[in-house]
């Protein structure tokens, strides 16, 4: 019997406590503040043992955004950046998952933070997949990429007494996802 591709699909779901979705922005253009969002969810459907051509979902609540000052939490959620009130999740969603070599991908999808919506490209480094001790399938990857920040509508800006901005436009993303095997 000839098995077809369907019926080898296999869906991944994000381990939370095993991945980290970290973001680097320059503050005051001398130094770098870093960034988490500690409450996300995903998903990765594959047709192959590879991934190639994975359709991967992603979503995190934005008030769970951290930077390690409550001060600055507090204004990142406001309207000046993200609006958690009103838009509460920031979503990710794939539309091209391609191998450049081995253990190394192309990620690009549809990111949507605020009301915008924009097409994002992301590396992604495959580290392996392994069975734990429990018996449980995981793989892991470690994803990196930048944004433009005022494209997704996080306009805020003051500028120093020297004329630098506080924060700069560009985003460094950087996360490292482990995935376990439904």
């Amino acid at each position: 019997m000839m098995t077809t591709i369907s019926e080898v699909r296999t869906t991944w779901e994000i381990d939370s406590a095993h991945s980290e979705i970290h973001f680097k922005v320059k503050h005051m253009m001398v130094s770098t503040v870093t960034g988490a969002f500690n409450e996300f969810e995903g998903s990765v459907i594959a047709e192959r043992e590879d991934f190639q051509d994975a359709r991967i979902t992603f979503s995190a609540k934005i008030d769970s955004i951290d930077t390690k000052n409550e001060h600055r939490d507090v204004h990142l959620k406001s309207d000046d950046f993200f609006n958690a009130a009103r838009f509460p999740n920031l979503t990710f969603r794939s539309t091209s998952f391609t191998r450049k070599s081995n253990g190394v991908y192309r990620l690009v999808g549809d990111l949507t933070i605020r009301d915008q919506t924009l097409a994002v490209a992301l590396n992604v480094e495959y580290n392996g997949t392994a069975v734990d001790p429990y018996g449980r399938t995981k793989a892991g990857f470690e994803i990196s990429g930048k944004i433009k920040r005022k494209d997704f509508g996080l306009k805020w800006n003051a500028l120093t007494e020297t004329g630098a901005v506080m924060v700069s436009d560009e985003v460094l993303l950087a996360l490292n996802v482990q995935l376990l095997k439904q």
